[in-house]
Order: C-alpha cells, then structure tokens, then sequence
C-alpha cells in the first residue's frame, strides 16, 4: 500500500475511535414527550395497561414496563457492549442463582459506561420520578450480568431496604423462546406468595424493562438453553421510598410423628444384611460421631430396589408439584396413592425398628432402648458421650446433667416427617428463613440416578447460616442411603437441575430420579 494511503487509513482509525470516544448516550426521545409521560402516569396512577409506539407498560401480574430502542445510537449501544464484555466477571453460584457477574459499575471510567451510568441515573431517572410520582434518589445501583449455558435465577421479590424500581438492559444477539433467559413473572396468592408464571418477556437488543418492586413482584430468569448465545445485561435498582409490606406468610408446619409398630423382619425382608450385623454398625457408628455424616452405598437389596424403582417410574403414581417457587420446586405424592412395594419402603423408614437401627448406626437416641448407656454414665456424675451426635452436638457436663435431662423430657418421644420426591430438569429448594434451625438427622435414599454428574445439580448442599462456606456436599447416588445431623446453624438446599440433566435422564428412559426424603428428631 502506497504510503499516502497507509497514511489515510491510519487518520481514518483514528477518526473513529475519536467519534466512539466522543458518543453520547441519547434517550429515544419518543417516550420522553410530554403525552407520553402523562399516559405513562396515569395508566400508572389506575393500574391500567398502556401502549405507545416502543413503550409498552402492563400492570399484571405487576406493574411492568417494556421499553424497545431505549438508546437512540445502535452504534452507541455496540460500542457499550463491547466494553462491557471487557469487564472483569466473577461466577456466582448459590442456591438462587448461576451466572456470571461483574464488579459494581458506579465508579468504571470507561466512556460508554459512564455515559450510561449517567443517562440512565440521570435523565430517565427523573423522567420515571415525574411517571411514578415517587421522588427516586440518585444512588446508583447497576452491575452487568453473563448469563450462558444452564445459568439461571430463579424465583425471588428483589425487595430489600430501599429498592424501589428495577431495571435491566438488554445486549443480547437475536433472542428466540427455545434459548430460554426469558424474565418470567409470577401471579400471586392471597398470602402474597407466587404460585406460577403468568408472563414471560423475551430478551431483546437495546431494550429496557423496568419493574416496581413490591412484596409481589416475584420473578425469575429462565435457565438459558442456547449453548452458543450470550445473555448480557445492565442491570440495577433505582432507590426510594419501599412499599408496605404484610406480615410474612409462615407456612404451617408439616406434622411429625413417633415410629409406627412394624417388628424387625421388615428390616431383614429390606435392608442389606451387611447393616445389620452389629459390628458393621459399630464401625459406621464410629465413622459417624467423627464426621457426622456418613452414605451407606446398596442400601436396600437388590431385588426390593428394583420392585420400588420400577414402581415408581410407572404412569400409576400421579405426582403433584410442591411449591411455592420462592422456597421449592419438585414432585411430591400422596404415600394413600402409591403401590404397595412403595408403601413398604415408606413404612420400613418409619418403623420402630428402622428407628433403632438408626441409634445404632449414629449414635443418636432414636428409641429409648438406645439411651440407657449415657442415662447410667450421667447418674455416675461423667459427662454425655463427646459427640454422640457429632459435630456441632451440644456437649453437657456434669453440672448441667439435670438441665440436660429436663430438656430430653420436654422433648417428648423421638419422632420423623418424611416425604417421597421427585427430581427432574427444573427442580430445586431454596434457602428461606421461615424455616425453624433445630437439631435433625437428614435421611436420603435415592433411586434411579445412575451415572449421575454434579454438573447437573440436583445435589443436597449444606452451608452454615449467614455465610457462604460450603460444610458438606451430598451427591445423588442410586440406593445410597445418606445421613446427615445438622445442627441449629447448618442449613441445606437442591441445587437446580438443570438442562444438561437431560441426555442422562433420557440414556436411561426415565424423566426423573425419586429420593425417600426423612428427618429424625430425638
């Protein structure tokens, strides 16, 4: 290339990073005109559904807008995208969500980010003030968000002190329903708790929802399918005044009982003879007190396995869903309506003497022919087995032997609540704080997840409460019969099965897998 040429086209480059550099962020000045506003507040004021030209509001399930073309530029909003996906992202994974999130953006100085940043806590905040008649402050609240392949957040309110409006801004390439990521909203009950999804939005370039947040406004964003495409957004809160908030629904609690009178060959008709032999269970009682967990692999014997397995893959069992979706999601079942072989399995977990072999493979006091040992060590002044119930067990001494006895009293006879699951692609629990923090033996018998990877989810995690530390990770494995005593801090959820659950699933002709899901109580 002659060198005057080479010469122009470097001015040229140059040119363009100067007018990129110099870009603005402009506002489609459509739904800035001053009729458009005045719609806007009143269909707002009443409640009501308005449309004009890129603007879309609707109020159901709840107040919510859908703004298309929201910047003017599109090489302005190409321009921003591109220094978005510059940014420095950190993975996010919990019981809620999974995806990819950068830093806090309030104070990035790159020129597209910036100018955003401004427009969208500057002029379109004061025009939402004038359109919800809230005075909105200027703190600014935005961070960008990835989301890809089986990432997924799933059903939440966002209230928190001080969150008034939510927004999200859309980078996304041509979006279609099939690559999943749509904002789905949930209808409500009359205990303000959502129930299912009533409307989904499609992600869409340059596009701008906002939301008020309320105690109703549960919403969730769809697991992405698409294994090529890339769900970028801004995203943020504008701050003020929070709505009123009812008292908070608490769920009546699922009824426990004592163990029901089934005599010992329903453990020998069951169980894998190896449980059974005492000294195996003393050495998985040992294993237990120092760890306080413990999976107890072939559980059952063969031959019941499969009868149960079997009978619960057949079209005779009429699973439900158990919500609400903001603290579970799974198939649950009425134990009147299943099989017999199921019934079995159900009843052997909740015999007297399935609560005895317990005590002796945990150490814990499940029936009150396991107590006598520790009741006559405290009559002789020692102190309680160190650990009996492992670690974080309360450990008394012997000046507080009476108190200890007292509180064993008040506590009634040991007792259990159990239920009968179903997981397949979608599935989860959250963490949710109606639940009451006591002492309990966790109990997993899974069935039919073979070859079962942790990438799909569907696994139980234990975490300490108010942090992030990860305690303990329980892994679906077929007729692995898990145990777990949690303490009063120590919670748990099911990580979301996602979309790559699948292939597994389908290999092996079932949509789903089955735990026997049991808590013990002494």
């Amino acid at each position: 290339m002659p060198a005057k040429k080479r010469q122009n086209a470097s001015e040229t480059g140059k040119k363009n990073k100067k007018e990129k550099r110099d870009e603005l962020a402009v506002i489609n000045l459509d739904f800035m005109d001053e009729s458009v506003q005045k719609g806007m507040r009143d269909a707002w004021q009443r409640k009501e559904s308005y449309t004009n030209g890129d603007i879309h509001l609707d109020c159901e399930p709840f107040p919510h807008c859908q703004i298309t073309g929201f910047l003017q530029s599109q090489s302005f909003v190409e321009s921003l995208q591109a220094e978005l996906l510059q940014l420095n992202f950190n993975s996010k994974s919990n019981d809620l969500y999974k995806f990819q999130q950068s830093d806090d953006l309030r104070e990035r100085k790159e020129h597209h980010i910036s100018q955003i940043r401004s427009v969208i806590f500057g002029e379109f905040r004061v025009w939402l003030s004038e359109v919800l008649q809230v005075d909105l402050e200027a703190t600014v609240d935005i961070s960008c968000a990835k989301y890809e392949h089986t990432d997924v957040l799933l059903c939440h309110d966002d209230e928190l002190e001080g969150r008034r409006v939510a927004f999200i801004l859309y980078l996304v390439p041509p979006w279609e329903v099939k690559d999943g990521g749509t904002l789905d909203l949930f209808g409500t009950d009359e205990h303000c708790q959502p129930v299912s999804v009533v409307k989904s939005l499609l992600p869409c370039w340059n596009s701008l929802v906002f939301f008020e947040v309320s105690p109703v406004s549960f919403h969730q964003v769809a697991e992405v399918l698409s294994e090529e495409k890339c769900r970028l957004s801004l995203s943020g809160w504008f701050h003020g005044p929070s709505l009123p908030r009812p008292s908070r629904y608490i769920e009546a609690p699922v009824p426990r009982h004592t163990h029901i009178p089934r005599d010992e060959s329903l453990l020998f008709e069951w169980v894998n003879e190896m449980y059974l032999d005492p000294r195996y269970q003393a050495r998985v009682q040992q294993e237990f007190e120092e760890s306080s967990e413990i999976c107890l692999p072939s559980f059952l014997q063969e031959e019941k396995l499969r009868l149960v397995r079997s009978a619960l893959q057949s079209s005779e069992i009429q699973w439900r869903r158990k919500g609400p979706p903001n603290k579970r999601c799974y198939g649950c079942v009425d134990m009147q309506s299943v099989p017999s072989c199921v019934q079995e399995c159900w009843e052997l977990l909740s015999s007297e003497s399935f609560f005895i072999l317990l005590s002796n493979l945990t150490g814990l006091r499940l029936h009150y022919l396991c107590g006598d040992e520790d009741e006559s060590e405290n009559e002789d002044g020692k102190s309680e087995t160190e650990n009996g119930g492992g670690e974080g067990n309360t450990q008394a001494s012997a000046s507080n032997t009476d108190a200890s006895s007292t509180e064993k009293k008040d506590k009634g006879p040991p007792t259990c609540v159990g239920e009968l699951r179903r997981w397949t692609h979608g599935d989860y629990t959250l963490l949710h704080d109606s639940v009451k923090r006591e002492y309990a033996l966790d109990l997993q018998l899974h069935m039919g997840c073979a070859g079962w990877k942790s990438e799909f989810g569907g696994f139980t995690s234990y975490i300490a409460h108010d942090e992030d530390e990860e305690l303990l990770t329980v892994y679906p494995e077929d007729n692995s019969l898990s145990l777990v005593y949690r303490d009063k801090d120590t919670l748990k959820f099911i990580k979301h099965i996602n979309n790559s659950s699948s292939s597994q699933l389908s290999s092996q002709n079932t949509p789903a897998f089955y735990d026997f899901s049991f808590n013990y109580y002494e």
